[in-house]
């Protein structure tokens, strides 16, 4: 195993593989374009290495003996410590069952055996590249004490700022509902053609409501694996039915009191139980609004009456 103490200038790869030749040609492969290089032949080893030495990049073998690859990199993505670290799969495995897997547990990318060492180098360069220019980002960030959640294409939280963690500390202690309400936030962004008119949405408590707004112009297909940008605001309270009446005043006192409970992030169900009303009754009502306020789905129209309050 390599000298464990490097040198911060140095870019520092993992590389974890079970077959001596692989170890040795990439350790010597690397060297030479300037990486330090550790290296160990199991996965148990290789989480415990990159926990105490947290090297830039890990080249993982998928198939190795008692904990496989998949598993070592699920593991290593599930803690705190390692979770950024980019994850390469090199494997002989080229089905596509095991390549969906790879980047179903965490992997960046994946090179298949025998290996081509300029495109193992060539990749190892792009993803080192690319994680060094998010830990930058978040970086300036953090340093701006602005409330940001750096997000997923599937909507999961990849890192936030040191701000965004307080709010969702102080206001969300069980985050499931949030996190599941982030979820479909982004899957009505994928089905809205026009996708600026989703790009503010409401996460409402009672009497806290929290303003969420993209701040990336999202474009999946473009870009299938960039993190999108979130910045978090506090709002003071929770529109009241008179309140909404006053910024929109082209809805009926029914749909003003509809629209308040819709803000507060409740269901149909849950609002016809509420205002005593048929889910039917509800879904009219919806319909009214949706189309005096020129929107389509509810997220817009939450964001809608939202920013009639924020303009003000």
């Amino acid at each position: 195993m390599s000298d464990l103490t490097v040198p911060s200038e140095a870019s520092v790869v993992l590389i974890v593989d079970d077959v001596p030749e692989n170890l040795g040609l990439l350790h010597e492969s690397l060297d030479r374009a300037g990486y330090r290089v550790l290296v160990t032949t199991d996965g148990l080893s290789a989480i415990e290495i990159a926990h105490r030495c947290l090297p830039d990049m890990i080249l993982l073998d998928g198939n190795m003996p008692h904990m496989d690859g998949f598993e070592s990199c699920a593991q290593l993505k599930a803690s705190p410590i390692t979770q950024f670290i980019p994850v390469v799969f090199m494997t002989g495995l080229s089905e596509t069952e095991h390549i969906v897997k790879g980047f179903q547990v965490g992997g960046v990318d994946y090179v298949t055996k025998p290996l081509n060492i300029e495109e193992v180098l060539a990749r190892v360069k792009t993803h080192l590249a690319h994680a060094k220019l998010l830990q930058q980002q978040k970086q300036v960030i953090d340093a701006t004490e602005v409330a940001i959640l750096a997000l997923n294409l599937e909507a999961k939280i990849a890192w936030k700022t040191a701000k965004a963690e307080a709010i969702l500390t102080q206001y969300l202690p069980d985050r499931a509902g949030f996190e599941a309400g982030l979820k479909q936030w982004f899957l009505d962004l994928h089905h809205e053609k026009d996708s600026k008119k989703l790009m503010s949405c409401v996460y409402s408590m009672p009497q806290q409501p929290l303003q969420l707004t993209l701040l990336t112009p999202f474009e999946p297909t473009r870009h299938p694996a960039k993190n999108y940008l979130v910045q978090i605001k506090v709002l003071s309270q929770a529109l009241s039915c008179e309140d909404i009446l006053k910024y929109c005043p082209q809805l009926t006192q029914r749909e003003a009191e509809v629209s308040h409970w819709l803000i507060l992030g409740k269901t149909n169900k849950d609002i016809a139980e509420i205002l005593e009303l048929s889910p039917r009754t509800v879904n009219k009502h919806l319909e009214h609004i949706f189309e005096k306020l020129c929107v389509e789905n509810r997220t817009a129209a939450v964001a809608y009456i939202n920013s009639l309050l924020q303009a003000e």
